[in-house]
């Protein structure tokens, strides 16, 4: 069955996905081809076009189109509990009861417009619309390869009402156990306090998780935002989760927070400083937020993991990496598979395999998230008749050439094959540098990517020191957990511990990415670590790399020196001297 899964339903982070007969051929983000971050209020056109290109086919072959937005019965208790908290916003609460599925039908119209756009032919072409946390769900259980019984956990702002899923996956199907509805909504908390930090909800929560481990949690109590007690959970919708005129204004623009809120913590933060008291605000969201997710778990899934031991985790608040650290600590989760592509863009490639599951297709699991396009070398070269004051030259050794480099002390641009799918750069379009060289990531920061100076930067090594490095042989692939770097190696790779002596690493293997692995293994051999500092292939406020000319861009566009694009060597004049 060939499967197009779409989305981009809540107005951001829309995203294209292709299945046939079960195997992923294909995902991309729409940002990637616009340029544009998060692609906000766009429909993925481009990524979509890409997925049928890259499987060689016709939009007229497409048995099915899946999307991650579905209608939501009167009968239901989600809009019932909608209307009751938010009576103080009454339009907003008849709107839930009597027409509550005013979204799905636009967003219907819109893929239905897609669909033409493409060339899709509807009278051969059936719309599976699936409910947007059982997307979300089933991107993590489809997709982990778990055998037998696994327990289902799935964070994120809001779908259609649903904010909060807890269930169960076995033999394909997955079962609800509990859910909680807007404004309940853990990681909504956790947004708009990253609003409130000054950083934009949606893109910035990483920035939040990346500030705590410089506060103190002790100096602010959270939980009473996030309201969970004996099982429920209910934010205080007066402070934190608002609408209408409850919303704080500034700037002219209505936040995701009260005024409450302000009166109690103080004026929002404005500029890129670390500074008091917002990194104790950002300790004590991160430790309400762990001690939340925690609890909740405890109570919907105790049983389930102590007889299964096993775990998924998508929707948003699954890219929460210090939390996800504390899941994988627990005493009954022997295994944890987070969706790389956690957020809502991972949902194009949920509702497909939900699809494709029920239809009986055999999913494979999700070893790498190198979906996107690649590049030949030709196509490289051609891109660089458009840029002068460059040096060109063709590598028999990539690897080796990359890992001198980078042992010399010079941070490196990397584009290699297809790009990845999901928010993470996994040595596809990253930005590498040696994380033994002292200052290499205050360089980086500073000069490449242009962002707040505080911001870690991420490891990935190899599968044959990470046991040692990280204490643990618990598969890695994604960078979507941290672990506790062991103490003989925080003074040898410092450049990618974070303060709190954490790391949210990426563990390599050959099979997954050849060339990848083997730089890592060179670079080895010269510093006796095979360890990388990996951050994305962009500036601060772009999207990653898609093609050549994107990172053409970056590179020329920034204070790198050098950049290995497939088997070619870019340098720039004042790099070669060097």
């Amino acid at each position: 069955m060939i499967i197009l899964g779409l989305s981009g339903a809540l107005g951001h982070d829309p995203s294209a996905a292709l299945l046939v007969d079960g195997e992923i051929v294909a995902a991309a983000e729409e940002e990637r081809f616009i340029r544009e971050k998060h692609a906000k209020n766009r429909m993925p056109l481009e990524a979509a076009r890409y997925c049928l290109e890259e499987a060689g086919l016709a939009a007229s072959q497409i048995d099915a189109v899946a999307f991650p937005y579905a209608p939501i019965s009167i009968f239901s208790p989600a809009r019932w509990h909608y209307a009751r908290r938010h009576w103080y916003a009454p339009d907003r609460a008849l709107d839930a009861i009597f027409n509550g599925n005013r979204r799905y039908r636009r967003n219907r119209a819109r893929v239905a417009a897609l669909g033409e756009t493409l060339g899709i032919d509807w009278s051969g072409t059936t719309f599976e619309p699936v409910e947007h946390h059982l997307a979300h769900a089933s991107s993590a259980y489809h997709l982990s390869g778990f055998g037998g019984r696994t327990a289902v956990l799935g964070v994120d702002g809001r779908g259609e009402y649903a904010t909060t899923f807890f269930g169960v996956g076995e033999n394909g199907a997955i079962r609800r156990i509990r859910e909680f509805y807007d404004p309940d909504s853990l990681s909504g908390v956790y947004g708009a306090l990253t609003e409130y930090l000054g950083f934009e909800m949606l893109d910035g929560e990483y920035k939040l998780m990346g500030m705590a481990p410089y506060g103190d949690p002790r100096r602010f109590d959270f939980a009473p935002l996030l309201g969970c007690r004996d099982g429920a959970v209910r934010v205080d919708a007066r402070l934190v989760n608002t609408v209408g005129l409850r919303r704080y204004r500034d700037e002219g623009r209505g936040r995701h927070f009260g005024a409450g809120l302000v009166e109690r913590l103080g004026p929002p933060r404005r500029g890129d400083a670390a500074d008091d008291p917002y990194v104790h605000h950002a300790a004590a969201m991160q430790q309400a937020y762990e001690d939340a997710c925690l609890a909740l778990i405890d109570r919907y899934l105790g049983d389930v993991l102590a007889a299964t031991r096993r775990l998924v985790f998508a929707g948003g608040g699954a890219l929460n990496v210090k939390l996800n650290k504390l899941i994988l600590a627990r005493d009954d989760v022997d295994e944890l598979f987070v969706q790389p592509a956690a957020g809502d863009a991972g949902t194009a490639l949920g509702a497909a395999t939900y699809v494709a599951s029920l239809a009986g297709d055999p999913l494979r699991p999700m070893t790498d998230a190198y979906l996107g396009p690649a590049f030949s070398a030709r196509e490289c070269r051609d891109t660089l008749a458009s840029y002068s004051g460059l040096t060109v030259d063709e590598l028999g050794d990539v690897p080796g050439r990359a890992a001198e480099i980078l042992a010399a002390g010079h941070p490196l641009a990397w584009f290699q094959g297809r790009m990845e799918f999901g928010p993470r750069a996994l040595g596809a379009r990253s930005i590498l540098g040696c994380p033994s060289v002292p200052g290499i990531a205050a360089r980086i920061n500073a000069e490449i990517k242009y962002r707040e100076r505080w911001r870690p930067f991420c490891p990935s090594l190899t599968d044959t020191v990470a046991a040692d490095i990280l204490g643990t042989s618990h598969p890695a692939p994604f960078m979507t957990i941290a672990f506790d770097v062991a103490d003989p190696w925080r003074s040898r790779i410092p450049e990618v511990v974070h303060v709190d002596g954490t790391a949210r690493a990426q563990v390599v293997t050959r099979s997954a990415n050849a060339r990848y692995y083997a730089l890592l293994e060179r670079l080895g051999r010269l510093t006796g670590a095979p360890v990388v500092l990996n951050t994305s292939l962009n500036r601060r406020g772009e999207p990653i790399a898609c093609t050549p000319s994107d990172a053409m861009d970056t590179f020329v566009g920034s204070d790198l020196g050098y950049l290995v694009m497939e088997n070619l060597l870019i340098t720039k004049m004042a790099a070669r001297g060097a």
